[in-house]
């Protein structure tokens, strides 16, 4: 199944407390196999195991659990502390305060809360600060704590809304995707809500199994495991399954009758969620198209046809769109670390690729 890929944006935040820090990021992203020349493009996206590799970097050459995004450092272990003292409680409830009390001993840490609105059945956990130093820190905060919840009780924690303390960035759309829920940007904190049933979940984790979990913590916390407990988690899935077997990709219609609903009611489910069906599609297609081109050796002609496009100009054209360059620009940047071939940019200055003459005829050959 296609990994999800990560946008540049994110890879820029992550950089920026080692950046405040005098460190020298480019042999980081060098290491990590992530082509310096990328980050100039704003259409540009890595792989999760290329984010991977750079988050360790960061975490080595900063020695901080934060990666210096924070006011104060995170010492090494920090963060596996809280692990062990929140696994010793009965409950979700339990655990999620016996962790906000442990970060909050710490001066400069951040400010967590959790709280339970008895009248309407809600809890949020929230950054109350807004990590003045970076947005991003509070918003991977709350994804870890999220994530880490769910790992404990064994099942995805539906979130019913995320809220960002900071105007709408350029990556807004991908937020609904990161968190499964509605979002909402300019609210006074960074935090997101649940149904507080949640709260009384026993926790099935034992020592060991929190062990392995350390071993490749946090970055697992952070990439997107798809529990198929939302409708696009499940058409997703669906589409990446699809695709290994067959560069012809099931309809949406074909997709509503696999999912026992009728088209238009798997449109509403979607946009519920912040996506559409086309925009799924797109995704699978383009990190597929992505990690073909950074991890494997394939011909572009091929990679193309695997991925359902009739012709090799059209792959190109739908290229541009995902990533603002060609896939033979992005293979050789990726080939020479961003030395030598800078991306690719439409050559309409104000296009956003989805309906200027760059993006006409590229959709490949399945609706």
């Amino acid at each position: 199944m296609p990994r999800r890929t990560i946008t540049v944006h994110h890879v820029r935040s992550v950089l920026r407390g080692a950046e405040r820090r005098g460190v020298d990021t480019v042999p980081l992203l060098r290491t990590a196999q992530i082509p310096p020349l990328l980050l100039g493009d704003d259409l540009a996206r890595v792989t999760e195991l290329q984010f991977a590799r750079l988050f360790r970097e960061l975490y080595r050459a900063t020695g901080d659990e934060f990666l210096g995004l924070g006011s104060a450092v995170s010492r090494p272990g920090t963060f596996a502390m809280m692990c062990h003292a929140a696994l010793g409680c009965h409950d979700l409830g339990t655990a999620m305060r016996r962790g906000v009390t442990f970060y909050g001993l710490f001066p400069g840490g951040p400010d967590l809360t959790l709280e339970h609105h008895g009248t309407s059945g809600a809890a949020v956990f929230a950054v109350r600060n807004d990590l003045e130093h970076d947005h991003f820190l509070a918003e991977c905060l709350v994804i870890i704590w999220h994530r880490l919840c769910s790992w404990l009780i064994g099942r995805r924690i539906p979130l019913h809304w995320a809220e960002f303390g900071h105007p709408p960035p350029p990556h807004k759309n991908e937020y609904g995707t990161l968190f499964g829920c509605p979002v909402r940007f300019g609210a006074a904190r960074t935090g997101a809500g649940f149904d507080a049933r949640w709260l009384a979940a026993p926790l099935i984790r034992d020592e060991a199994a929190l062990d392995e979990m350390l071993h490749r913590a946090p970055f697992d916390l952070l990439s997107r495991r798809e529990y198929g407990t939302t409708v696009a988690e499940q058409v997703r899935r669906a589409l990446a399954r699809a695709l290994r077997s067959s560069p012809r990709l099931p309809s949406l219609g074909e997709i509503a009758d696999r999912l026992a609903v009728s088209p238009a009611t798997l449109r509403r489910h979607l946009a519920r969620e912040s996506t559409s069906y086309q925009r799924l599609k797109d995704g699978v297609r383009r990190d597929a198209a992505i990690a073909g081109l950074t991890e494997g050796r394939e011909p572009i002609a091929d990679l193309a046809a695997r991925l359902g496009f009739s012709e090799d100009t059209a792959f190109h054209r739908a290229f541009r769109r995902w990533t603002g360059t060609t896939p033979r620009a992005y293979r050789e940047c990726s080939e020479s670390g961003g030395s030598a071939v800078a991306p690719h940019r439409c050559e309409y200055a104000t296009c956003d690729c989805s309906s200027c003459p760059c993006a006409s005829s590229a959709s490949p050959n399945s609706s």
